[in-house]
């Protein structure tokens, strides 16, 4: 089964090489991103891999926006502990490739991840010579893991989770996944699971036993970001303007957005000087919420179009965050919050953004991504689920009016998102076990 996905890929990438460069030719992508997908790394990615010598590289491949959040203590981590080794970070999407570049300044380079070839996969290889990779959550990338294994590159997977839902399909398709799997997770050298439900369901399609460990969830080791311009400006403006209660909407994926904007509607009757920060997921999302807003009868004004030497429109009903990278500050200057993908069968989203700044996180009942983070909020108080957007609004309306519950809820958000930390450090110490027995000590 292992040789047909090599034949399968081959063909794919004989078709869809046409539609990556017209879709990269559309939206005015760098021909360098259409050469990344295909491994011919960019010349300075190269020349700064060749320098390093017999330093050779640590490659961590962080597929979008979570998964590089989830990598920025990890990064810290081994470029305090190596720092002799660059460390490159790659990713798939457009938004993963945006924030790992203004957030990760300590990496030596940046690129897309090449697809699943094996010719991209050798050349992205041979081009790093990269001493260890790091894959973050459970990327399983058949021809690179074999093509990694080949070459002698041990391959690690941080923070990795496997869902109940990804282990029912794996269930449905046992008798033709499971020789697979088996066969392709012999070649990485360690599973650092967030969670132990996470590792006995990684044993379950294959991974061996012997290699699986518990390090915990990475998340839990990111630190709030700065306070930007924007929200320095706009925290400005909410008290100018003597806006209350704001709600801060993150994370919201396709079809969540009327959901939200129900709730919103429920909370503004009440409170004519309310404001709301609706922040979509994906930036291909932007148009399309705002024409919701829009038809909603709402005056909704877009962050992309704000001049900061101006005020904020007064008779504004709603921010649209069109931005990539400004969310999670933003939670700071919110009386109440969401975290979306939640309310639709999406998996959820980081609720520890929130809670950084003690304002308890409210989520759907789609968490299959962040099980048991979301257990552990539920089961602290800190933080409640909903099934709808009136329940939504109603939850909204209990914390802004109940001052005492929703400080309690928030400091308790607070204080589990820093009891749980140090998976970062044990994920390091396992790591360095790869690299020799001298750098791990």
């Amino acid at each position: 089964m292992a040789y047909l996905y090599r034949i399968l890929t081959a063909a794919a990438v004989v078709i869809l090489a046409p539609y990556y460069a017209l879709r990269g030719w559309r939206r005015g992508e760098p021909r360098q991103t259409f050469r990344d997908r295909f491994g011919l790394l960019a010349p300075e990615i190269v020349a700064a891999a060749d320098a390093a010598g017999e330093n050779r590289p640590i490659w961590i491949h962080a597929v979008s926006v979570g998964e590089v959040l989830a990598a920025q203590p990890l990064l810290a981590g081994l470029r305090k502990r190596f720092p002799a080794r660059p460390v490159f970070v790659s990713t798939t999407t457009e938004t993963g490739q945006r924030l790992a570049r203004e957030r990760m300044p300590g990496a030596a380079g940046v690129f897309y991840f090449p697809l699943d070839w094996t010719i991209s996969v050798r050349r992205a290889l041979g081009a790093l010579r990269p001493a260890l990779v790091v894959m973050m959550e459970t990327e399983i990338w058949p021809n690179f893991l074999r093509v990694a294994h080949q070459a002698g590159v041990p391959v690690a997977f941080a923070n990795a989770r496997i869902s109940e839902k990804s282990l029912e399909r794996f269930e449905r398709w046992r008798r033709f996944a499971e020789p697979f799997y088996r066969k392709i997770l012999r070649w990485p050298a360690l599973f650092l699971a967030q969670s132990k439900e996470d590792a006995e369901r990684l044993g379950a399609i294959g991974a061996p036993e012997e290699r699986i460990e518990v390090t915990g969830n990475l998340k839990y080791d990111s630190e709030p970001p700065r306070p930007g311009a924007f929200q320095e400006w706009f925290a400005a403006q909410i008290q100018a303007q003597e806006r209350w209660p704001v709600l801060i909407a993150g994370s919201v994926v396709a079809e969540e957005e009327p959901h939200v904007l129900a709730a919103w509607d429920l909370v503004q009757r009440k409170w004519r000087r309310a404001l709301l920060v609706l922040a979509p997921r994906k930036p291909d999302r932007f148009e399309a919420a705002m024409a919701l807003c829009v038809e909603g009868g709402w005056n909704a004004v877009r962050r992309s179009e704000m001049d900061f030497k101006k005020p904020l429109d007064d008779e504004a009903d709603i921010v649209l965050l069109d931005s990539i990278g400004e969310l999670a500050a933003l939670y700071a200057l919110g009386d109440a919050a969401f975290v979306g993908g939640s309310l639709v069968a999406a998996g959820g989203h980081n609720i520890l953004e929130p809670a950084w700044f003690a304002r308890p996180p409210v989520f759907g009942g789609s968490m299959e991504n962040f099980q048991e983070m979301a257990g552990r909020f539920l089961g602290a108080r800190a933080g409640i689920q909903v099934e709808s957007g009136p329940m939504l609004g109603r939850v909204w309306i209990q914390l802004i009016e109940d001052a005492a519950l929703r400080e309690r809820m928030g400091e308790s958000a607070r204080k589990l998102s820093l009891a749980n930390r140090g998976a970062a450090q044990r994920t390091l110490e396992r790591i360095a076990t790869l690299l020799g027995p001298a750098e791990a000590k």
